[in-house]
């Protein structure tokens, strides 16, 4: 019999001993575990970025009217059980503990035969499965994974509705080079007949997407930045206006300050809407999910004056860039700052130089085998003409020192998934415990 952390420890392990299955091979394993996805609701949601944003949109405002949702997501910040949520709620060791096992025994049974193993996110994605069935959720709400077409996600065979956010290059390797390429990968998820809501602001993409929906008969919405007006933008959240073809225009308050986040908050509203027949909210109710919705590392206000956000890819470091400078016109910025050796940091750091004043830059260091030096950190910022700039290797002691030097300023903690994991877990203890 495991313990929870020796069920945390064997999963972790999983890529050692696997390999990528086949979607058939996902499928399979939910059939043999009682196919806990057939007669359930699932809003199934792909893309490049925004997919953890609008998948906690949709999540709250259906918890809003009512409903019980299980949100299946990735990655997580401080801990496993993060990426199986009930109403915004982690399941228990215990809960996490019990399905681990029926998991297990099936994986166990699978190696005997001389069969396959399932991989990391696949032993997690039938994990999550079975806990919504067990806790008897309304609605379960997917995010994939990488890519779409071959995400273990995508072994569901009836979702309501499909989301597909933006599209930009990331993961190359795995899905294609180009962004027609990649979004026929995130497109893979759409299915005969289910509608389909998406992101039409990148013309390459939107093309390969409402081409795919038609092939399959499938109703389409596609939503734009031009449906969305800004009328009030602060440090505790943008207020404005989306346009929904059901719901009407629609007042939204959103408390994040990432102005990308409309668009997200757009995406969620309009396949609300698409569902509408479904779920029978109305509009009272989805503002009101709307603006309390949590998400977790993505520009995320953790203290008074803290955002903590784990932009790591080029078009997520560009919105970072693209936030953070609205924001110094007003208020003096400090920047606690670390990544991992495998990133392009160079790039990411004169990306981050090139349009943004620091008063203050502290430099930080994530344990682990791709630990990137603090030290090295510091000089590329100094070389970018960055002047009061420290570093200090432990993330708890690098916080305070930048929460000392934020003054009546704005603190950004910013570079990668796992600081913002890290600082959070540090501010829960330290100020909340």
């Amino acid at each position: 019999m495991f313990t929870y952390e020796e069920a945390v420890q064997y999963i972790e392990d999983i890529p050692k001993f696997t390999k990528k299955n086949k979607l058939e091979h996902t499928r399979q394993c939910l059939d043999l575990l009682g196919s806990p996805d057939e007669g359930k609701k699932i809003i199934h949601v792909a893309g490049t970025n925004g997919k953890g944003s609008v998948c906690a949109f949709i999540s709250t405002m259906l918890e809003a009217g009512g409903y019980k949702c299980g949100l299946f997501t990735s990655p997580h910040l401080v801990k496993i059980n993060e990426r199986f949520q009930i109403n915004e709620e982690m399941v228990s060791d215990e809960t996490f503990l019990e399905v681990f096992c029926q998991v297990k025994e099936l994986a166990d049974s699978l190696v005997e035969k001389g069969d396959y193993h399932p991989t990391y996110f696949e032993f997690l994605f039938l994990m999550g499965m079975l806990i919504f069935e067990k806790e008897k959720v309304d609605y379960i709400v997917l995010e994939t994974g990488l890519g779409g077409r071959l995400d273990a996600t995508n072994s569901v065979r009836n979702p309501l509705a499909c989301v597909i956010t933006s599209i930009s290059l990331d993961h190359v390797e795995y899905l294609g080079n180009t962004i027609p390429e990649i979004a026929g990968e995130k497109a893979g998820i759409i299915k005969p007949g289910v509608p389909v809501v998406f992101d039409g602001n990148n013309p390459e993409a939107a093309e390969v997407i409402r081409t795919r929906a038609d092939s399959l008969e499938c109703p389409w919405y596609e939503i734009k930045e031009d449906s969305q007006q800004m009328k009030d933008y602060t440090p505790e959240g943008i207020r404005f206006i989306a346009d929904s073809m059901v719901y009407g225009p629609t007042e939204l308050f959103i408390p994040f300050i990432a102005r990308y986040q409309m668009m997200n908050a757009a995406l969620a509203l309009e396949t609300m809407g698409v569902l509408k027949n479904n779920h029978h909210l109305e509009k009272d109710d989805v503002i009101r999910g709307m603006k309390n919705t949590r998400w977790q590392g993505r520009m995320e206000t953790i203290l008074p004056g803290v955002i903590v956000d784990g932009a790591h890819n080029e078009d997520g470091i560009a919105k970072f860039v693209e936030t953070v400078e609205y924001f110094q016109k007003d208020y003096p910025i400090t920047l606690l700052f670390s990544t991992v050796s495998d990133k392009d940091f160079r790039d990411m750091i004169d990306e981050i130089c090139h349009g943004l004043h620091f008063s203050n830059v502290i430099t930080t260091e994530i344990w682990g085998s791709r630990k990137q030096s603090a030290r090295e950190l510091a000089e590329l910022f100094r070389e970018k003409g960055c002047e009061n700039v420290y570093l200090e290797p432990d993330p708890g002691k690098a916080f305070d020192m930048a929460y000392a030097k934020k003054g009546r300023g704005l603190l950004f903690v910013a570079g990668s998934l796992y600081l913002a994991g890290e600082i959070k877990d540090y501010v829960r203890r330290t100020f909340h415990d």
